[in-house]
């Protein structure tokens, strides 16, 4: 049921490199190619930046908390300029990835955050609500992507080795109600629903990954007994 003339806004959890080659295989010439955004000092990286800029994808304007305390006035202009950098899209269907753990899952982080998630880290939640206000008025809906690896071997060289032999996607189909968009730097009480609403996401995820995980497992001690 999806759409390559739709504009998505793509969730996954995030675990190893090979997340992005699976979500580019699975999702290809079912939706737009899938683009990320990027800070707006990315675009001076040597070559990378170039090539981002000519892939077209999108760069934001962020301003840090201590850099707003000393310039009040640009309060809401990073939104409003990410805003105008996305105005080519009204015609140009796309699909923006997300990684709301914003790093690659380790034993090691997971420790430091004390992640409440027994497979996941802690979403951040404003980067996905900065991009429902910047797109918002765009977008047709949000694919939800639970990315589980039954193998111990799962980084890229394990993947380039042919080694990570088996993958796992799951792909969930959300609206985008009203009241996911909103003024998250400014609003409390937008905040704390818009938080309330990706910790549930990432609970239903934990229990899938765990689920998952148990039946994986069922499967290798019967090919074990066999």
């Amino acid at each position: 049921g999806l759409n390559p003339q739709d504009w998505y806004l793509v969730l996954s959890n995030h675990q190893t490199w090979v997340d992005i080659l699976v979500l580019q295989k699975v999702f290809h010439r079912k939706i737009p190619f899938l683009k990320f955004f990027l800070k707006k000092e990315l675009i001076w990286v040597p070559l990378m930046g170039l090539a981002w800029w000519a892939l077209d994808f999108p760069f934001m304007k962020r301003y840090s908390e201590a850099f707003l305390k000393k310039h009040p006035h640009l309060k809401g202009k990073d939104l409003e300029t990410t805003r105008k950098a996305c105005e080519k899209f009204k015609t140009l269907p796309i699909s923006v990835m997300n990684f709301p753990e914003g790093t690659r899952l380790n034993p090691e982080k997971h420790d430091q955050q004390q992640s409440p998630f027994t497979n996941l880290l802690k979403p951040k939640a404003g980067g996905t609500s900065f991009v429902l206000s910047a797109m918002g008025d765009y977008l047709n809906a949000i694919l939800n992507v639970t990315i589980a690896y039954p193998q111990e071997n799962k980084s890229y060289w394990d993947f380039m080795c042919g080694r990570l032999t088996e993958i796992i996607v799951r792909v969930e189909v959300l609206p985008i109600p009203e009241d996911l968009i909103g003024d998250y730097s400014e609003d409390a009480a937008f905040r704390a629903r818009f938080q309330d609403w990706i910790n549930t996401l990432w609970a239903e995820k934990d229990r899938q990954l765990t689920e998952l995980k148990r039946q994986a497992a069922g499967c290798s001690d019967m090919r074990l007994i066999a």
